[in-house]
């Protein structure tokens, strides 16, 4: 173990807060072959997950409901050029006959996940939310829709909106604009402040493995989150996608994204963080990993599973199979051979949970049948 190493994280794990130099040191140390040294970030990671959210995995019912995207980013599977792409757009009765769907499978969080689609009016989505909400009050809504003004995002507020995801994806502001042609990163941050500033718990995020992405990048994303303090922090490997401008780039690794994650844990530690589908992507066991570097929340998918292919952010993405929502007896096997227990509750941020509410497993072998084939194939490699 590097004495200075060990010194540094356990100076992060007291103080939330490190210099922007001891950040970049950090990150280019642990993303070289230093197994015991990335295994002892991984368990300070994980102490402080415990702390304050103890062996609980909280589910979200993920619903992808349009692909239509209006910007181009670089490295998006469905950037607006992308023409190769088959597009697909669910009515609000077919976003609502999944969220009956999964408020049936026993989840209390649905994450409405978009491109920048501007047929979801203001109007339209508000409506939408409202609907979800007088049918299910018990249910926290979460939307992952890009970019609006503030008074959009205020209307879906008051219509009931309880989170909004929107990762901030690098905090380098050359390098937002190299994979950004269409945004610009102020914007990204006046969004992020808006929504905090109207009361949403907010999610914040990047990639790891971007093009021309360096160390000292990397430090000023701990840095960024560090100032934002979000609810929620997404952290992905990149992914190229082969109808994109970055398609012959190489990709992020699990390593180097497991170091950010058990970083992030560190920097804001009450942060919910999930293990993301990317994760599952890349390594049978991504997600796993994950969770044991600091992770502590899961996403299945409610899509209906015909468009799920095609909601394809990234090569490779896993689509059908364990990711499912269905699937219920795999989730919750794999979870607990992670070391961990499935919770359906809303898995609220913690400093805004009722702490009265008791915690919801789900059992194995329920009224939802056994592992899938693929499921149990997968089981043999945790």
């Amino acid at each position: 173990m590097n004495s200075s190493v060990d010194m540094m994280l356990h100076r992060l794990r007291e103080n939330e807060n490190l210099t922007k130099q001891e950040y970049t040191y950090l990150i280019e140390y642990l993303q070289q072959e230093h197994g015991d040294d990335r295994q002892a970030l991984f368990s300070l990671a994980n102490e402080v997950r415990h702390q304050f959210y103890d062996d609980r995995v909280y589910m979200r019912g993920l619903i992808e409901f349009s692909n239509y995207c209006k910007q181009d980013c670089m490295y998006c599977g469905i950037r607006h050029s992308n023409k190769e792409v088959e597009r697909y757009r669910l009515t609000p009765d077919q976003i609502l006959a999944c969220c009956e769907d999964g408020y049936g499978l026993g989840y209390r969080t649905f994450v409405l996940q978009s491109g920048e689609d501007d047929w979801f009016t203001s109007e339209r989505m508000a409506k939408l939310i409202r609907t979800i909400k007088a049918r299910y009050p018990d249910v926290a809504v979460t939307l992952s829709v890009g970019e609006r003004t503030k008074e959009t995002y205020q209307a879906w507020f008051d219509a009931g909106a309880d989170r909004y995801l929107m990762r901030h994806e690098t905090a380098s502001s050359a390098l937002y604009a190299k994979l950004h042609p269409t945004m610009h990163f102020a914007s990204r941050q006046r969004c992020l402040n808006d929504l905090k500033e109207i009361g949403y718990q907010v999610g914040a995020g990047f990639m790891v493995g971007l093009p021309e992405q360096t160390a000292e990048d990397l430090a000023e994303d701990l840095m960024f989150l560090k100032e934002l303090m979000p609810h929620m922090i997404g952290i992905g490997p990149f992914i190229p996608h082969h109808n994109t401008p970055l398609y012959d780039k190489a990709g992020g690794t699990i390593d180097d994204t497991l170091v950010m994650i058990a970083l992030s844990r560190l920097v804001v530690p009450r942060a919910l963080i999930p293990a993301t589908t990317a994760m599952g992507s890349l390594h049978k066991r991504g997600r796993e990993l994950a969770l044991k570097a600091g992770a502590n929340v899961v996403m299945p998918n409610l899509s209906p599973t015909e468009v799920r292919p095609n909601y394809a952010l990234y090569e490779n993405k896993i689509c059908t199979g364990d990711e499912s929502a269905h699937c219920r007896a795999c989730i919750e096997v794999r979870i607990g051979f992670a070391g961990f227990r499935v919770d359906m509750q809303r898995g609220d941020h913690v400093g805004l949970q009722n702490e009265t509410e008791p915690m919801i497993y789900w059992q194995q072998g329920n009224n939802h049948g056994q592992a899938c084939e693929l499921c149990e194939e997968n089981l043999k490699f945790i």
